[in-house]
């Protein structure tokens, strides 16, 4: 091989080198870019969850991102957003954030509408307004909007309700739904609910007694509102299904209260048992038009096994525990009440 050939397959060589080295290079950048846009860690610990509201488009998407400071590259979600076609899928919804989540892992997330459910637990909630708020502070749509789906008498009739006893439908538990549920979609999630709850056992339960599951409902929310303990309630069910079956009024303080509108109220006395209200217990007949606050399910089981006894009669314990004595009559009850009057005005608790 002479000098020329061989200084050529030397030059032959190097330029191979830097065409390999190059090749490298590029193929380097471009997985690099390929880590940073796709695979890279991207998302921040900011906040726990991407909020998109239902109507959202792709603009307002970034511009929540921005705003929430939800990545450390927003240049690099674009980019990686634009790639795979994200602005033709938002899916509105409550999206969990977790760390070291990168651009493709949340895009993905978006695109499939992979939500996290949210939880809700409701019990002891006094007023549909006070529902309404509650619903609001964990899901998408305002108070509002929930209170004009309540109050909807062409909807919740078609449910066999009305505006007074259509709390009954809710029966207190913890439900999982998606953040952007509509009010109407979250209306028949109950209504499916309460047909559930409502099976062939507890309904025969409630006929046994002469009252309807939306009555049964009612008398329990009295119930749990009269009572601290769950070991009390089938007893002041037993009683108050006594002096309904009696034809004796209920005369039961959590009404007036609610008739009232007063929930700071300890000493139920005087003007407030003149209030004009179908609430007011002391005044009417049976049972209210609707249940006074959403009881519990160990409430409405109470009612549905109540104890059979032949209390008329209840008072507070004068010691304060919460606990209540009963009488089967008018002097035994006197005895009662007389010590609980004389602890509440050694406390100087007159109202």
């Amino acid at each position: 091989m002479t000098e020329v050939e061989k200084k050529n397959m030397s030059t032959g060589k190097k330029v191979a080198i830097v065409i390999a080295l190059a090749v490298i290079l590029i193929a380097g950048y471009f997985a690099l870019n390929m880590y940073r846009l796709y695979f890279a860690p991207n998302v921040t610990e900011n906040q726990k969850y991407l909020y998109i509201k239902t109507g959202s488009s792709y603009d307002d998407l970034i511009d929540v991102i921005k705003k929430k400071d939800l990545v450390k590259s927003i240049s690099s979600f674009t980019a990686a957003a634009g790639k795979m076609n994200l602005a033709t899928s938002v899916k509105p919804g409550r999206y969990r954030l977790k760390k070291g989540m990168t651009n493709r892992s949340l895009i993905n997330l978006i695109k499939a509408g992979n939500q996290d459910p949210v939880k809700l637990k409701f019990h002891n909630i006094r007023k549909k307004e006070n529902f309404a708020a509650y619903l609001a502070s964990n899901l998408e749509a305002d108070s509002l909007s929930f209170i004009n789906v309540l109050d909807s008498s062409a909807l919740i009739s078609k449910y066999g309700f009305n505006q007074d006893n259509v709390y009954a439908m809710f029966i207190p538990n913890t439900y999982e739904m998606y953040w952007n549920i509509s009010p109407v979609d979250f209306f028949e999630r109950m209504h499916k609910e309460y047909n559930k709850f409502w099976t062939a056992d507890r309904k025969q339960k409630a006929a046994s007694l002469n009252l309807s599951p939306v009555q049964v409902y009612t008398l329990a929310s009295i119930v749990d509102a009269e009572a601290l303990y769950d070991k009390e309630m089938p007893i002041i069910a037993g009683l108050y299904l006594n002096r309904l079956n009696k034809g004796i009024l209920l005369q039961a303080d959590p009404t007036v209260i609610f008739a009232n509108n007063d929930f700071t109220v300890k000493r139920v006395t005087g003007k407030l048992l003149q209030v004009q209200s179908l609430y007011n217990t002391y005044k009417y007949a049976g049972l209210p038009p609707g249940p006074i606050m959403m009881p519990s399910i160990n409430a409405i089981d109470a009612v549905l096994n109540r104890d059979k006894n032949n209390y008329i009669y209840m008072c507070a314990k004068e010691d304060f525990s919460g606990y209540h004595n009963f009488a089967e009559n008018k002097a035994q009850h006197e005895i009662n009440a007389k010590k609980y009057r004389e602890a509440l005005n050694k406390r100087n608790i007159f109202k």
